[in-house]
């Protein structure tokens, strides 16, 4: 019906007057209701989509357009809503998995930890009290007992020489002071010119010779500082991990001792197996750790001889050349031991550095 009466308002003619004015029609009313009548369906159509149509968050397929019933619409939400959830699901459970698998790895190295340091401590008690045994290298450790000892009568050097340096160091700027003072009071009294002026050039010549001294005494300090804490300090640290190595080997070797000495089931066969491997792997760090430490010490004895020879001697030909007043021996000492002295200022940042 609708469309027969907006075909025939659409074919119908308007007449139109000579000012331009449409005409009075008699047909003027159908064509107004007609209008009015497409307005109603038009909003019915409308409030009908508001109501069964799509919304911002569905997409439908509805049969027989938007006029049809509601079975023929699918909803996207629901969909989206459920794989939202499953791919959440899968992440978290992921996420659970790998720090599950985290914690029971840190929960075994507690565990691994725990037992060792508990087995270690027994062990240590044991010894400590007379009750356990433990294995004993004599000649291994003498020579340990040699070293330490060795290392503390050579700290006890390294600390009176740096202490020899300071003073003498404190002196030679006396000294360096005293020359200037000199050199300045015969330039201001011509009666005494002469007696400040060689008492200036003694103590500038003191003063030089105490600068190449003080390099060959710094020389020995350093020399004796790296011996004493670097390559004894490095050898003393392998000499702790051997110890702790052997602390390890007898408790676990005392756990396989008892564990033998028990009944012989089969769950207690399980554990002295376990026992035996345990036992073996520390054997063998054990073993491996002391055959470090028997080279260490070896290699150490023969450096230790070579530097100190060399220092000693230097020590004694430098002392003796400056307190002879031979300074041409005491600049042949520095040559000999490859000794380059710094040019005053040279231990003075440059002005760009200072920037």
């Amino acid at each position: 019906m609708t469309d027969s009466i907006m075909s025939k308002a659409a074919t119908m003619e308007i007449p139109i007057n000579s000012n331009g004015d449409t005409g009075t029609l008699p047909e003027d009313d159908s064509l107004e209701q007609a209008a009015k009548l497409q307005w109603s369906l038009d909003e019915k159509d409308l409030q009908q989509v508001m109501v069964s149509g799509p919304n911002l968050n569905e997409t439908s397929i509805v049969s027989g357009g938007y006029g049809g019933t509601a079975e023929g619409i699918i909803s996207t939400s629901s969909i989206k809503g459920s794989n939202m959830h499953h791919s959440s699901s899968n992440s978290s459970m992921a996420a659970d998995e790998a720090t599950r698998g985290v914690a029971v790895e840190k929960m075994e190295t507690m565990k691994k930890w725990g037992l060792n340091t508990y087995k270690c401590t027994k062990q240590m008690i044991s010894e400590r009290f007379g009750r356990g045994s433990r294995t004993v290298d004599l000649e291994l450790e003498a020579q340990i007992e040699v070293l330490r000892d060795t290392k503390k009568k050579y700290e006890n050097v390294l600390r009176l020489a740096r202490a020899l340096t300071n003073h003498f160091y404190n002196m030679v700027q006396t000294q360096h002071a005293l020359g200037d003072t000199f050199a300045d009071l015969s330039q201001k009294s011509p009666e005494l010119r002469d007696e400040f002026g060689y008492n200036a050039e003694t103590q500038k010549l003191l003063c030089k010779n105490g600068e190449t001294l003080l390099g060959a005494v710094n020389f020995f300090v350093s020399s004796i500082n790296t011996l004493v804490n670097k390559t004894m300090e490095d050898t003393l640290m392998t000499i702790k991990m051997y110890e702790n190595a052997r602390l390890e080997f007898d408790a676990y070797r005392s756990d396989l001792e008892e564990l033998s000495l028990g009944p012989r089931d089969a769950v207690a066969m399980a554990r002295i197996d376990a026992a035996q491997e345990q036992y073996q792997v520390q054997k063998d760090k054990y073993e491996r750790l002391r055959s470090d430490v028997i080279i260490k010490l070896k290699f150490l004895e023969e450096n230790k001889v070579k530097v100190m020879h060399k220092q000693l001697l230097l020590f004694h030909n430098a002392i003796s050349a400056y307190f002879a007043g031979n300074q041409e021996q005491l600049e042949q000492t520095l040559k000999q031991f490859n000794i380059k002295l710094k040019p005053p200022g040279a231990d003075k940042p440059s002005w760009l550095e200072e920037q």
